[in-house]
């Protein structure tokens, strides 16, 4: 085969490097972005963060470090910034280079001197953060230590802490505990299995080590104190009519039990009070914090829409060092100072492009649903990302960034920008209502409904007809399950 070159001409979709860096700033939470600004702020040293022109002002005339420069040195240090704004900084880089082409990259060096080589930081700082909450398992570690335990009983005691879950239940059976120990322990009997299993089910949570939820409710009310009201009417439910609880067959249960209504339902209030699922109190699971991006208030009957000044802090170019630049010189480290000017200025380029996009996609929706802050979610409107891209000018996938991990503070709460999309339902009237609204009238008709008559999904869906909105049955259960609400047969009560 014999080789030839052809010229060939096509069009293909490429991004610069900056607008790589524009999409991947724009799609970061706040705390992603804050951690991302820390390190060009630590890397860079043409960054600096602006907090105010009275605060900066101030800390310049208060600082004897520095001097204020005279007008030949701002006239010179203006015409530098501008020759290199003009010859250095193009628009758009070429789309098949990438930053280390152009610029180098800045590499933060930590300043040696005390504390040897890193130089004052110490390596136990890493550690502040990665400090989590005690799971359950070191939480009845700790307790079984702490008790009078023999060495033969404490291996057993081990042996059933690592067969209890997350949830607290014994998983494992005494069965398999003698099976894996009796090579070790030639004498072991099943009954020091239980004797210590018993021992274990008194350490806190209450509750912890039980075989079935039977033994689990049973476990918490034996712990509570012989006077409390109704403790052994509901120590004898939970032990003999528990199938009876769950299928609310209050009834039988009367009659099987010999109580009246009023009674009975004293004893359901105790059970009800107890955790099915002890372990969850002790949970190693680090709680997520939400800063909000966007802030919404209501001023003189108008709705402002604010970013969070403390998420986007303002960026800056640091002038002390700017001025350092000879236009001259081609040094390394005029050159270095160069490489980072111009990659501070790409990175507060596409950081206001992040702001104003925010902005104005939190406008669109806080102008949309503007019903559902002054009503509620009862007066959610349907709205999909088109509506939004259509109206901003922008494409959905831009809105689908913009709105994702963004969170919006309002009079009623914090919600992801996301929460405010949602699905519309035709009316009998021809308009349109969004399936948050729909959950939110189920929600509210279920919370009115008679404890004794529950409502169905068919009535419910029925009574939304007679409000217009049509909805089919199985509409209702889904919704219903999606908002974590139990069929009508379990939320029957006794009053």
């Amino acid at each position: 085969m014999k080789q030839s070159i052809q010229l060939r001409l096509g069009q293909n979709l490429t991004m610069t490097p900056q607008l790589q860096q524009a999409i991947r700033l724009l799609q970061l939470s706040s705390l992603e972005l804050t951690n991302e600004i820390q390190e060009a702020l630590e890397s860079n040293p043409m960054l600096e963060i602006t907090e105010g022109e009275e605060a900066s002002q101030s800390s310049d005339d208060n600082s004897p470090a520095t001097e204020k420069p005279s007008a030949s040195e701002e006239i010179a240090a203006a015409d530098t910034d501008k020759a290199m704004q003009q010859s250095e900084m193009p628009d758009d880089l070429p789309v098949d280079t990438a930053w280390e082409d152009i610029y180098e990259p800045a590499v933060y060096q930590p300043p040696t001197g005390q504390g040897g080589a890193s130089g004052g930081f110490d390596d136990r700082e890493q550690d502040i953060n990665d400090t989590g909450a005690e799971s359950l398992h070191e939480h009845l570690m700790w307790q079984m230590s702490m008790s009078p335990f023999s060495d033969t009983d404490a291996q057993i005691a081990i042996a059933i802490i690592d067969g209890i879950s997350e949830d607290g239940y014994f998983d494992s059976s005494v069965e398999d505990i003698h099976e894996s120990l009796v090579s070790e322990i030639p004498e072991l009997e099943l009954d020091e299995i239980d004797a210590v299993l018993r021992q274990v089910q008194n350490f806190d949570p209450p509750g912890v080590g039980a075989r079935d939820l039977g033994d689990c409710l049973k476990l918490q009310l034996q712990q509570l104190s012989p006077d409390t009201p109704w403790r052994e009417q509901a120590i004898q439910l939970v032990s003999e009519h528990l199938d009876m609880l769950a299928g609310h067959d209050y009834s039988q249960l009367m009659r099987k039990m010999k109580l009246a209504e009023a009674d009975l339902q004293q004893v359901v209030n105790l059970i009800r009070s107890l955790n099915p699922r002890p372990g969850s109190q002790i949970s190693s699971n680090q709680a997520e914090y939400i800063v909000p991006d966007v802030f919404v208030r209501k001023v003189k009957g108008v709705w402002k829409v604010e970013l969070n000044p403390d998420v986007a802090p303002k960026l800056s170019i640091n002038n002390a060092y700017a001025n350092l630049i000879k236009r001259a010189d081609t040094s390394k480290d005029n050159t270095y100072l160069k490489d980072n000017l111009q990659e501070a200025r790409w990175l507060i380029k596409s950081l206001q492009s992040r702001n104003e996009t925010l902005l104005k996609v939190a406008t669109c929706i806080v102008e949309r649903q503007r019903g559902f802050l002054e009503h509620g979610e009862e007066a959610m409107k349907a709205l999909v990302l088109h509506d939004v891209a259509e109206t901003v000018e922008m494409h959905e996938s831009t809105i689908s960034r913009v709105t994702t991990r963004k969170y919006l503070h309002t009079p009623r709460g914090i919600f992801e920008l996301k929460y405010f999309f949602s699905s519309h339902v035709s009316t009998a009237s021809g308009g349109e209502c969004s399936s948050t609204a729909i959950r939110a009238l189920i929600k509210k008709l279920i919370a009115a409904e008679e404890p004794k008559k529950p409502l169905s999904d068919n009535k419910i869906a029925t009574m939304l007809a007679q409000q217009g909105i049509n909805v089919a049955r199985r509409t209702v259960a889904k919704y219903r399950e999606a908002m974590s609400i139990p069929p009508s047969n379990e939320r029957k009560r006794l009053m």
